[in-house]
This record gives structure tokens, sequence and C-alpha cells, in this order.
């Protein structure tokens, strides 16, 4: 049986490019689409194997499509993908619950086998910025923990600050209420002396790289 997609990209040439990435025999477009709405009703029509999802769309962020889309078809997997290789966005996709995370200017076959993986249920290989970045999401413990009073939660918490994730995000992500990532992050911020969310972002990040 063909996996059936439907893509989802603002500019018309470049899902036109993809019908021609994405023309094998085991693959079917049943639809396409050049808003977020229209992707949403599509996916909620044809419930397909994979969708094809933009991130930067004209009538809203592609990401918070993917929040929707998540929640109201969950068993369709949604690979974002996008012109810009930004870390945030990447953050953003896995905390949303995304498969993968493409940029637009890889390889077609690299389409068509993150494709049939995602759809077998396999993980994005362990060497992509996916993967990375999903992985020190899911880092509850700070291996420089003896000079910094953070609890597990908060430790994570501040690794979703970092990449510039929302509360809801977060909540999404780790799956405990907005009402409880405020809590974390004030505590966080209290802890570790800083004024705001970008200020403990930096702090993070100078301390890993330091």
């Amino acid at each position: 049986m063909a996996i059936r997609l439907i893509l989802a990209d603002d500019q018309e040439v470049i899902r036109k490019g993809l019908v021609c990435v994405l023309a094998d025999q085991d693959m079917q477009i049943v639809a396409q689409a050049s808003t977020c709405q229209e992707a949403i009703d599509a996916t909620k029509a044809n419930k397909p194997d994979v969708l094809l999802l933009d991130v930067l769309m004209p009538d809203m962020d592609g990401l918070d499509a993917l929040e929707l889309i998540r929640k109201e078809v969950p068993a369709t997997n949604v690979v974002m993908i996008s012109a810009h290789d930004n870390l945030s966005y990447v953050a953003r996709a896995v905390a949303l619950g995304a498969q993968d995370f493409l940029l637009k200017d890889v390889a077609p076959d690299v389409f068509r086998s993150t494709i049939r993986r995602v759809v077998g249920g396999e993980p994005a290989p362990p060497d992509t910025t996916f993967s990375t970045i999903k992985a020190r999401l899911q880092q509850r413990a700070d291996p420089k923990a003896d000079d910094v009073p953070l609890t597990r939660r908060e430790y994570q918490v501040l690794k979703h600050l970092s990449f510039g994730l929302s509360n809801r995000e977060i909540g999404y992500s780790m799956k405990i209420s907005v009402e409880t990532v405020k809590e974390h992050v004030q505590n966080v911020l209290r802890k570790l002396n800083m004024p705001d969310r970008t200020a403990a972002a930096v702090w993070l990040v100078k301390r890993e790289i330091g």
C-alpha cells in the first residue's frame, strides 16, 4: 500500500518540486496546501501517513499548526520543512511532536528515506540536529550540578528556555501544565539570580561551552 502524503508550503514552486522528488511507486500525494488552515483541514479530512509542513506560512506559524494537528490527528506523522537552519525552529518542532525536521535543500533521496523511516516508526538518525536537540531537551541531569541548586526538572526547563520555547511549548514537551512551567521558570530565575529568561538562557549556553 502506498504511503499517503500531504504537502503544505505556500510556494507553488516548492510544492511542484516536492511532487517531482516524491514521485515514487510507494508514495501517493493525496492533497496539497498553501496555508496552515488548508493543511489542517486536509489532514483532518484525509488522515495521511505523513504531512510535510513548512515552518513559515502566510496565515499562521507552521509550528503552531503542528501543535493543533498533533492533537487532532495524532496518527499522522509530521515532518517540518524549512529554508532556514534555525535551532529554535528545530527545538520547537521537537517539543511539539514532529517526527523530523528537514531543510528544503536536502537531497531528494533524503526526503524519500525520511518519509519511509517515520512511517516505519524509526527515530531520526543520532547524528542529526533534530536528534541532538531532542536528547538535550530530554536531559534532566546537570553534569556540573555541584554548584547549581536546580532540581532535575528545573534544569530540564532551563534547557527548553535556552532554545527560546514558550511556556506552552515547554509544557507540551514535558507533559506538564503551563502553571507548573511558570513555577519552574520562576524558581530557575530566582536560584540563578537572573533578571529574565534570556539571561538564564545565555547563562546556560556559556556554561555548556565553557
